[in-house]
């Protein structure tokens, strides 16, 4: 398994710019545009929002490799936060690396103090892998949560600390 390096980032490697572009063309490639509620960088960089970057520990800086990415969002409801912009390295799918800074996050909203976390992910065959994540860390299927509304495109998830 690779050992992760995961930070608190502030966004300002250019490497985090392109890794959140591939992103956002992957989400609108997969679902229609209304359906897509991933971030852009603007949004990313807004309070409330903590982003994370997970780098491979074996990777020097500045070489290292990004290979992760994921954000908590802090609504506005006590105790309530929102997992974001979770992106594995295309070639380094299915080796556990969502899983780790999926775990990091949930360690971030424990510290603290949330009470929950929820998010919204596709319901498209794209996101399969990333249901079948949240559903074996213990997230349940749940109804729209904060702003979002039902859509056919999309599944929430929530899992109480």
């Amino acid at each position: 398994m690779t050992t992760l390096f995961i930070r608190h980032d502030n966004l300002s490697d250019p490497r985090i710019e392109a890794f959140m572009q591939e992103h956002l063309r992957d989400m609108y490639a997969a679902s229609p545009p209304e359906s897509v509620h991933a971030l852009d960088m603007n949004k990313l960089r807004q309070p409330g929002i903590l982003f994370y970057s997970a780098w491979d520990a074996l990777d020097a800086p500045p070489e290292a490799t990004l290979l992760a990415t994921g954000a908590l969002k802090l609504l506005d409801e006590a105790g309530h936060g929102e997992i974001k912009s979770m992106r594995t390295h295309a070639q380094r799918r299915g080796q556990g690396l969502a899983g780790q800074m999926l775990l990091h996050i949930l360690n971030q909203a424990r510290a603290r103090g949330l009470q929950r976390v929820s998010l919204e992910t596709g319901t498209q065959d794209f996101f399969a892998p990333a249901r079948q994540l949240y559903l074996r860390h213990g997230f349940v299927p749940c109804e729209p949560f904060a702003d979002y509304q039902p859509d056919p495109y999309s599944a929430f998830f929530t899992l109480a600390l």
